[in-house]
């Protein structure tokens, strides 16, 4: 079986500069998980002693915490503050950027849309800063269905779909009196998701590596899936199974920007082996 890596793939800086953060602070407390990736927190728990903790209330005071890639409400920071001095923010800074437009952009009266997932902890700590009551919207379809105002402001989610961006902005555009766009989704995700399509086009079969739980890993995987239906989305080597590679010959393989080069690697060697 031969196996070709899209162009790009993997960490991306925000998640780097996470894991470098965490491993300089052993025996921390990351407050919810860093990123989303099961197997990297598990070995910095056990490399590093550093563990999870989803409680602040829970946290011993000074405590040295690390605050996870997607950020954390405002008003969790503040409570975390209480408790102590200790504190390392891991936030990616383009989920820094965001939080910045809409708390700078509701103060001047102006509608916050947000193209996202409500319920991902990015989204949740991006809301915090708005000082009016944001309108989150998943597709256009939603947002078609929301009642908008004369001003609004549109940042979208960092791993969102760009081509499902440019659909927002062209309703809201023809829409709205004055519409402010905010491009916040992240270079790498754009470069990532552009290269899994490309590679889904030519190849028999595709591989996504990633948290099950990881938003642009499941983008990876919908995008891939337009383009070869016989598109898997594993976790690990583990879940690989022979049988789908029968009568394959190319087998494509791109990875969420949560997940390792060591866990890529392995999921690489072997699928060569089949």
């Amino acid at each position: 079986m031969k196996v070709k890596l899209a162009k790009n793939y993997g960490f991306c800086f925000g998640v780097r500069r996470a894991i470098k953060l965490a491993e300089s602070k052993p025996n921390g407390i990351t407050l919810g998980p860093l990123i989303h990736n099961a197997k990297e927190i598990e070995r910095l728990k056990e490399n590093f002693n550093v563990v999870v903790n989803e409680n602040i209330q829970e946290i011993p005071k000074d405590s040295e915490v690390i605050i996870r890639t997607h950020g954390i409400p405002k008003q969790d920071l503040e409570l975390l503050k209480q408790k102590t001095k200790n504190i390392t923010d891991a936030t990616c800074p383009f989920v820094t950027k965001p939080q910045e437009i809409c708390e700078k952009m509701s103060a001047e009266g102006y509608q916050i849309i947000i193209f996202g997932d409500e319920k991902h902890p990015e989204v949740k700590g991006v809301m915090s800063y708005c000082k009016n009551t944001p309108l989150v919207i998943e597709d256009l379809m939603a947002l078609k269905n929301s009642k908008i105002q004369e001003k609004v402001a549109l940042i979208s989610q960092t791993t969102k779909n760009i081509e499902s961006f440019l659909q927002i902005v062209d309703f809201l555009v023809r829409n709205c009196a004055e519409c402010r766009v905010f491009n916040t989704i992240c270079n790498a995700t754009f470069d990532n998701q552009e290269s899994a399509r490309n590679l889904a086009k030519e190849v028999d079969i595709m591989i996504i590596v990633g948290g099950k739980n990881s938003s642009n890993t499941k983008q990876l995987y919908n995008i891939s899936k337009e383009y070869c239906k016989d598109c898997y989305l594993i976790e690990d080597y583990l879940e690989l199974r022979k049988s789908w590679f029968d009568g394959k010959k190319l087998c494509g393989v791109s990875a969420g920007a949560s997940t390792p080069n060591w866990i890529i690697d392995k999921v690489v060697q072997d699928i060569e082996k089949l």
